[in-house]
């Protein structure tokens, strides 16, 4: 995954959107489901409370299915890259201890992953203003920029991928 500039209006107005959406369609098709599924089988002692269930969980499963199915969508490109980082942001961090033990020890490819993760964390911040623990993430890059310095090291963002994370 390569970090990509995002318009930041344009991906807060388009989230919103999806947030809408998702929550209407949820709201209409699970009780349009359950509603449909009491009036087929009523019970006699007056609890629907598994149909309900079962209203909320296929339409959940329906709106998964066409959330994915939509995301390749060029009106969906900012929402599913966020999506995307997020989740390559998430890898990194399962693996954050090892990474940080790898990078004090000279590893290139751990100050690469370590670097993503901070460029990737503070864009993510950004887009979504979460500006309160940038103060953490400022030291974690002052650290990061000592070990560059110390080993030598040149760290280009670009050449950050995936596979670097399986030997940690």
């Amino acid at each position: 995954m390569q970090l990509k500039k995002i318009d930041k209006q344009l991906y807060r107005s388009r989230l919103n959107i999806v947030i809408v959406a998702c929550i209407a369609s949820l709201a209409i098709s699970s009780l349009a489901i359950s509603q449909s599924l009491i009036y087929l089988f009523p019970d006699p002692s007056g609890s629907h409370f598994h149909w309900n269930l079962l209203g909320v969980v296929v339409s959940a499963v329906i709106l998964a299915s066409v959330l994915i199915k939509l995301k390749t969508h060029p009106k969906m490109a900012e929402v599913a890259y966020v999506w995307h980082l997020k989740q390559e942001l998430n890898l990194i961090y399962r693996k954050n201890k090892k990474l940080l033990a790898a990078a004090e020890q000279g590893n290139k490819e751990a100050m690469l992953a370590l670097h993503f993760s901070y460029q990737g964390s503070r864009q993510l911040w950004q887009l979504d203003d979460n500006t309160i623990t940038m103060t953490s993430l400022n030291k974690a890059e002052e650290k990061l920029a000592e070990w560059v310095k110390q080993y030598g090291v040149t760290l280009d963002v670009s050449q950050y991928h995936r596979q670097l994370l399986q030997a940690f």
